[in-house]
């Protein structure tokens, strides 16, 4: 079949949209695929649905060949299933929520794991309906607080959701592993590299949770990986804890003036110049213990305040303390709460003093909390036995070598600490790169929450009534669109890989002869009997610079150029991708198309 330009709903442009910050929005909007509507929603064009089509259909046939069936729910939901698993709550100002002229509650669906729960508990009730897998590919909604990127973080965004249903453990260990292998099909014939990582399953809970993302510098996922394999989503990734050392030899802790130091740069600098170490090696920011306070909101407008205990080396991540003390959402603790707590003199907060423990437990395990009431957790390298300079609740005054376990100890361990390069993997697979990336798929095995929360139990071969246990599964179709873009393009446009690509070929007459015009006729024709899908430049008025110019800004891998030695029975083949231009007779058009293809 044939589209010809002349007659598609298309304009290019030559501009970059102003908005526009990656390479994928600004050529999927210049070329015509989409458009925008709101900030993060946008109306799908011809070629855009045509090529977003193309990848719904490789999802398709991956996830059927394994007996995936296909189902579709309505993207407006009711409140109550979602109020029953508390996610009405916890998802917080992300939730679009509206209320219909009866002033019922709904929701514009972000997920859609309690009604597939629903469904299947309407429908079966015996483990001989099991294994069961089921789909859709449906619009999802969310308030991006900052919707950017274009398609890479919008409020609307298309996903194939998945979910499988077995009665055993074992079941869903088989069921989970048959979506993590279509995936990776799925991906590959994407032609999308892809890293699956250890991830944080977040609010959608479960046992086991795996990312797949993609590298690339304008992912907003930084990840870890080790030379041996080891790979994590820094929110997911666990530190080694050191093992516990003996202090019986350790000297006391000791109070010193450190005046002018309420930053780890201005500490160490002092530490140097003015308590120098008796081994001679000079303190770094390591050797210190920096104490972050930060303010928890939970989810009823309450507000904690904890302090964190970690190396001076080290920040807080923010994502990973988000990880750490889900679902409430945290925060750097702000003048307020500072004029609240007096006992947490700023810049100079640490967990112990002279006249006993400030933060966290005394040594002798008296009870914790005993002048400041705040929790006080500790990174896992603050570990018994390690010493450090730390502030004495004083201003200019610090604590050199105030030892964990034996003058100090926390409420708890907590991994908030910023993840390093040169880390060393908690599998002991070496030290960890770090890299970014972005989520274009992620499995969960969700277990019984959803099921246990929504009654959905069936009759075992005993007769007896087991609740089922689930998986969940995400492919981000738009956003895997907008990867491919981005990793499909030159300073021209897209070069879009065979398999998604809107056409098989692009043939442009180039010349305003009318005979020139004949043979590109003859030629799409020919084409099109020998089955390729042709977008067809048929524009009389438009000049071959202009032609020429929106070939490459579309993005068809191979295009024709019908010119001047079209007389003479030869065309022009460019391969986008590799950059190479060849004459092809006419007659062998065809067979130099698949060879190229």
């Amino acid at each position: 079949m044939s589209t010809r330009l002349s007659q598609l709903f298309v304009r290019t442009l030559r501009e970059d949209p102003v908005d526009a910050e990656v390479a994928s929005h600004r050529l999927l909007v210049r070329a015509g695929y989409i458009r925008r509507q709101a900030p993060g929603v946008f109306a799908w064009l011809p070629l855009g649905l045509k090529v977003r089509r193309k990848i719904e259909s490789i999802i398709r046939e991956e996830l059927e060949a394994f007996g995936a069936q296909e189902v579709l729910f309505p993207g407006l939901l009711p409140r109550e299933p979602y109020e029953t698993t508390n996610r009405w709550t916890e998802y917080g100002d992300g939730l679009f929520r509206l209320k219909d002229r009866k002033g019922a509650d709904y929701l514009l669906a972000p997920t859609h794991e309690e009604v597939f729960t629903l469904l299947v508990k309407d429908l079966y009730s015996s483990y001989k309906d099991l294994p069961l897998a089921l789909y859709q590919i449906q619009d999802k909604y969310r308030d991006e607080a900052r919707p950017r990127a274009g398609l890479l973080r919008g409020r609307e965004f298309t996903m194939k959701d998945s979910y499988s249903f077995d009665y055993t453990d074992a079941g869903l260990d088989a069921s989970y592993q048959q979506h993590r292998d279509a995936y990776e099909r799925i991906f590959q014939r994407l032609g999308l590299e892809y890293v699956i990582v250890k991830a944080d399953a977040g609010a959608m809970g479960g046992s086991k949770s795996e990312e797949f993302l993609h590298p690339t510098a304008v992912g907003e996922d930084t990840f870890v990986r080790s030379a041996e394999g080891y790979a994590a989503n820094v929110e997911a990734f666990t530190t080694p804890a050191p093992a516990a050392r003996s202090f019986e030899s350790l000297t006391p802790a000791e109070v010193l003036d450190t005046p002018d130091t309420p930053t780890i740069a201005t500490l160490v600098d002092v530490a140097n110049r003015r308590h120098p170490r008796p081994d001679g090696r000079a303190w770094t920011a390591a050797d210190t213990l920096k104490n972050i306070v930060l303010a928890l909101t939970a989810l009823d407008g309450t507000r904690e305040i904890v302090v964190v205990g970690l190396p001076g080396d080290r920040d807080v991540d923010l994502k990973r303390a988000e990880v750490a003390f889900a679902p409430a959402a945290v925060d750097a603790a702000n003048e307020a709460d500072f004029a609240k707590h007096p006992g947490l003199v700023k810049g100079y907060i640490g967990p112990w003093t002279e006249r006993g423990a400030v933060l966290g437990a005394s040594a002798d395990g008296e009870a914790a909390r005993s002048t400041t009431g705040i929790r006080f957790l500790l990174d896992p390298r603050v570990s018994d036995g390690t010493g450090w300079i730390t502030g004495a609740n004083e201003h200019g005054r610090h604590v050199f070598g105030l030892v964990a376990g034996r003058d100090f100890a926390g409420d708890g361990i907590v991994e908030v600490a910023s993840v390093l390069a040169g880390d060393p993997a908690p599998d002991g697979s070496g030290p960890v790169e770090l890299a970014r990336g972005m989520e274009i798929g992620h499995v969960f095995q969700l277990g019984r929450k959803y099921a246990e929360a929504l009654g959905l139990k069936v009759l075992d071969e005993n007769g007896k009534l087991v609740t089922v246990t689930m998986g969940s599964y995400g492919i981000g179709v738009t956003r895997i669109l907008a990867v491919i873009a981005e990793s499909n393009n030159d300073g021209k446009g897209l070069i879009w890989p065979k398999n998604v690509s809107p056409f098989d070929v692009h043939v442009v007459v180039a010349g305003k002869d009318a005979s020139v015009m004949a043979i590109g006729e003859v030629l799409v024709g020919t084409l099109e009997a020998s089955g390729f899908d042709v977008l067809f430049d048929d524009r009389p008025k438009v000049s071959p610079g202009v032609k020429f110019g929106d070939a490459e800004l579309l993005g068809v891998p191979l295009i024709v150029v019908v010119g001047r030695d079209a007389a003479e029975g030869n065309v022009e083949l460019w391969n986008r991708a590799s950059g190479e231009r060849i004459t092809v007779g006419i007659d062998e058009l065809g067979a130099a198309l698949v060879a190229q293809g």
